[in-house]
């Protein structure tokens, strides 16, 4: 799988990520917005961990350095 996502973009998805994750398990985000919250957290750091957004494939977006 080819990388599409460059390290600003990876950096801003992981720090979401954790800020979601802070408020689902403080409790300042609860109910059905809590675990949406608690998902999309979890696939930002999956996408930032392998570098590849599917939805950046799909719009033909490419915000990783070098070839474009």
């Amino acid at each position: 799988m080819l990388k599409n996502m460059g390290n600003a973009d990876r950096i801003i998805r992981i720090i979401a990520a954790a800020v979601f994750f802070y408020l689902y398990f403080t409790g300042t985000v609860s109910g059905v917005i809590g675990i949406i919250l608690l998902v999309l957290g979890i696939v930002f750091i999956v996408t930032s961990l392998i570098g590849n957004c599917p939805l950046y494939r799909i719009f033909g977006m490419n915000t990783a350095p070098g070839k474009k």
